[in-house]
């Protein structure tokens, strides 16, 4: 499963944005490693510099030198609509004859093909295959006399997830959407104002957290302060893999600190699913939590049993074919002289393809572990996702094919415990109702096309230029 995308937004006149901006965007690299990007305002143009890779790799000190402003936003990006090309790095920019504005997305709309046509029907043009720029045209095009205005009427065309980053010549606007499916948060820096995806973000900058955005609340930012509006929403459909494995530990969302939230899923996981074995590890990085509540409950030792190698991937490197058939072993290395001859209890987040987790238990077991015992934070994955995440089509999920013990055949464990949907709801802590839970159950927010193309706009550019030159 891949990370949805990150957002940034800070108005901080006199401050140096684009630093801001830049390690903020560090602080949210888990939420997507594919391009990062910054624009920013002077109150008079919009700059923007971008490229593909990590954010260490997508900018210069050059590039951050000539970012200069009062208002700026950021973005990193891990494609659920369009593919990984530079076109689509965001921030998005787009312009009419009166109105300038720069937009970072977070999520996934899934009626953008009928509003990507309707847009285009309108004389307006695309130069990305990203739902963001549909988002971006759709309220350049809509009424209102302010931004606000056409904001809201944009928000009641669009269906789906988004939590947007906006920034025009002169004001910065957060929108979350009236499912509030991605987080989006607002905190204080110095003389100004920050919005982020986590609140990880705001500690990394020095800014201090105060709260959420609320489902349908728009906040705009401006030399006046800060102002809200927003609907009470009908259904709210926060992401609960947010706080199984999208959002970093450190972050608070519905003010539960993700750590403790992911602790206590462990610790239910070892009331539901106990067994006798020697030693307790969690899949590095987002399963030790998981892991170390799962140790305390049970009261089996907690062990390092896999190092994880944090820079596999972040190379432009290309291993040859004897290194690419490693495979999982150059993201993680046993300690075999740890693990070697006991009994292991391993707890990972999650299982979506099932692609990973058989080599990772091959790679326990060649290191000499007795048995292996898998423990998984998530309920069994039977459902695809429409709303910002890259999982899988419903024929590639594992648990949409096969049973519970077919799957612990396939991985080779010697047992295997998915933790209940309601111990899940127990160990986050908040009501069930506001969450979405549709890969889970199957039970979506608002109707969707069950197989929703992401490369569905790059489709019918490729027709329409089919057809230019036919």
């Amino acid at each position: 499963m891949h990370e949805s995308c990150g957002v940034f937004g800070i108005y901080a006149p006199g401050a140096n944005l684009a630093q801001l901006i830049f390690f903020a965007l560090f602080a949210l690299q888990h939420r997507g490693q594919e391009s990062a990007g910054i624009a920013v305002t002077n109150g008079y143009g919009i700059t923007m510099r971008g490229n593909m890779g990590l954010v260490s790799q997508a900018f210069t000190e050059d590039d951050l030198a000539l970012l200069k402003g009062n208002i700026g936003i950021g973005h990193n990006r891990y494609s659920t609509t369009g593919s990984s090309r530079s076109s689509n790095i965001q921030p998005i920019i787009v312009k009419s004859d009166e109105l300038t504005l720069a937009l970072a997305h977070n999520g996934n709309i899934v009626n953008v093909k009928l509003l990507y046509d309707e847009l285009q029907s309108q004389g307006y043009s695309f130069h990305t295959s990203v739902d963001s720029e549909v988002i971006a045209n759709l309220i350049l095009s809509s009424p209102g006399k302010n931004y606000e205005e056409k904001i809201r009427y944009a928000m009641h065309r669009l269906q789906g997830a988004y939590s947007l980053t906006i920034m025009t010549q002169d004001k910065l606007i957060g929108v979350r959407d009236p499912m509030g499916v991605r987080p989006l948060c607002l905190g204080v820096i110095d003389s100004g104002w920050a919005l982020a995806s986590e609140s990880c973000a705001l500690d990394h900058i020095g800014a201090q957290f105060l709260r959420e955005i609320e489902p349908g609340e728009i906040i705009t930012i401006d030399r006046n302060g800060v102002k809200s509006s927003k609907e009470e929403a009908n259904k709210k459909a926060l992401c609960i893999f947010e706080y199984i494995y999208f959002a970093r530990p450190d972050s608070i969302i519905q003010g539960r600190l993700l750590y403790q939230a992911r602790q206590a899923m462990g610790e239910l996981l070892a009331q539901e699913y106990p067994v006798d074995a020697d030693l307790v590890m969690g899949v590095p990085d987002s399963a030790t939590a998981a892991g170390i509540g799962y140790s305390h409950a049970s009261g089996i030792p907690y062990c390092e049993g896999l190092l994880k190698n944090r820079y596999v991937g972040r190379t432009f490197i290309e291993p040859d074919q004897r290194i690419r058939e490693l495979g999982v072993q150059l993201k993680f290395n046993p300690l075999s002289r740890i693990i070697s001859g006991k009994r292991l209890i391993v707890v990972d987040d999650s299982i979506v393809r099932g692609t990973t987790t058989p080599h990772v238990v091959s790679l326990l077991k060649k290191a000499g572990a007795a048995e292996v015992h898998l423990r998984i934070c998530a309920p069994p994955i039977r459902y695809p996702c429409f709303f910002g995440v890259d999982m899988a089509a419903k024929r590639e999920l594992i648990a949409a094919q096969k049973s519970v013990p077919q799957i612990r055949d396939y991985l080779g464990a010697d047992s295997l415990g998915y933790l209940s949907l309601d111990g899940l709801i127990q160990a986050v802590g908040l009501p069930k109702d506001i969450f979405c839970l549709a890969c889970l159950t199957g039970e979506y927010p608002i109707p969707v096309q069950m197989e929703l193309d992401k490369l569905a706009l790059e489709a019918s550019q490729r027709e329409e230029l089919s057809a230019i030159k036919g």
